[in-house]
């Protein structure tokens, strides 16, 4: 039997990608290069029996997303660099009180209003640090149009499996490319719904310490509790005991750190003998993929490490990797976020080399190759 093949836009495959995860509520408002998510959203939602709601500002629709995940339903925002900032208290309120919802951000050339219709990663730092205080976080960013289908299917699946925000990144480029894809059967990839409460109603305790990640009962289940983004005890009431904050940061930091095996998704690509590797994410994916290959054409043996869970990063493969090659080079579209990454995963056991662009155009594989050459002619040299 022949799957149902279809042209789709990344931002028209975003939302595909959320329905097939179950989405039932999308709160926005609309700014480039994301709008396309909030208008299809609004036109196939109701059909699946499900809200679509335009709010006042990007604020206001961080708030409504988190207010329709805590009566249980599937809820995602989508927004761009500006609507991404004012979102990020919110964001901080839902990673305290451990709401899952999925925040997608389609990156525009910033900061400020910066280039509204053109490319760029300059968004990599905010999506970890961007809400304020010590907070856990999960960042997915897909490299071409079918990716970010199942990206964002796996968003929703890790937001529900670990009652938190997760953020889908995606560039201008991605989000705006089209390209053919097979979509999946209808139990085809893995959806995870979220746990059902079997609990004594007076026994239930919404962050019970004893688990890593204690199930949520939906608002109207007839379950009682307290969500506040102060510091709460296990029933949701705001606690000073510094004992008590302490016990709910460590288990909000652990129930990522401890499940990286399920949460870290990454492509290795000719990395088995390679001399010079290339870290990349996005859609510098692709045109880096190319300067690989016509680089092995050249006699140079080189490999690309595709990263699509930015957060929390890989740093023990980085290292790893980073023991077997000359030099690493990080072709990204921004003044040289990740690099930073790369360079303290590495612990110097190599040469870390930017290749950057923050101007709105994107890197092409011929500036790659040019880099790679030069580095590789003055090593020689020396």
């Amino acid at each position: 039997m022949c799957k149902k093949v279809k042209l789709l836009q990344g931002n028209e495959a975003c939302v595909h990608g959320a329905l097939y995860a179950g989405m039932k509520f999308f709160a926005g408002y609309p700014i480039t290069p994301s709008t396309e998510i909030a208008e299809i959203s609004s036109f196939m939602l109701p059909k699946v029996g499900g809200k679509f709601i335009q709010m006042e500002d990007e604020i206001a629709s961080m708030a409504a997303t988190i207010g329709a995940s805590l009566t249980g339903l599937k809820s995602m925002t989508a927004t761009s660099g500006p609507g991404f900032s004012l979102k990020q208290e919110n964001i901080g309120y839902a990673s305290l009180a451990e709401i899952p919802c999925v925040i997608v951000n389609v990156q525009r050339c910033g900061p400020s209003t910066g280039l509204p219709t053109s490319p760029a990663q300059g968004d990599l730092m905010q999506a970890k640090w961007g809400t304020h205080g010590d907070h856990p976080i999960i960042a997915l960013s897909p490299t071409t149009v079918r990716d970010t289908f199942d990206l964002t299917v796996k968003a929703f699946n890790f937001s529900e499996k670990y009652r938190t925000p997760v953020i889908l990144l995606l560039d201008e480029v991605i989000g705006h490319m089209r390209e053919k894809v097979e979509m999946p059967e209808e139990d085809e990839l893995e959806v995870y719904n979220r746990m059902k409460i079997n609990i004594d109603k007076n026994d239930y305790k919404i962050y019970d310490q004893s688990t890593l990640v204690p199930p949520i009962a939906n608002f109207s289940d007839g379950y009682r509790y307290h969500v506040t983004g102060l510091m709460h005890d296990e029933t949701g009431f705001p606690t000073n005991s510094t004992k008590q904050t302490q016990l709910l940061m460590d288990r909000l930091m652990k129930k990522i750190d401890k499940n990286l095996d399920d949460i870290l998704i990454y492509e290795e690509y000719k990395v088995d003998d390679c001399e010079e590797l290339f870290i990349t994410f996005g859609c510098m994916s692709r045109c880096t993929k190319d300067a690989v290959d016509t680089l092995r054409d050249k006699g140079i043996k080189a490999g690309l490490f595709t990263i699509k869970t930015v957060w929390p990063f890989p740093e023990e493969k980085v290292n790893m990797l980073s023991k077997n090659v000359q030099n690493i080079y990080v072709p990204e579209l921004n003044y040289g976020q990740m690099l930073l990454e790369v360079k303290r995963a590495a612990h110097k056991e190599c040469n870390v080399i930017g290749i950057n662009k923050y101007n709105g155009d994107i890197i092409t594989p011929d500036e790659v190759i040019d880099k790679v050459m030069e580095v590789v002619k003055c090593q020689v040299a020396l």
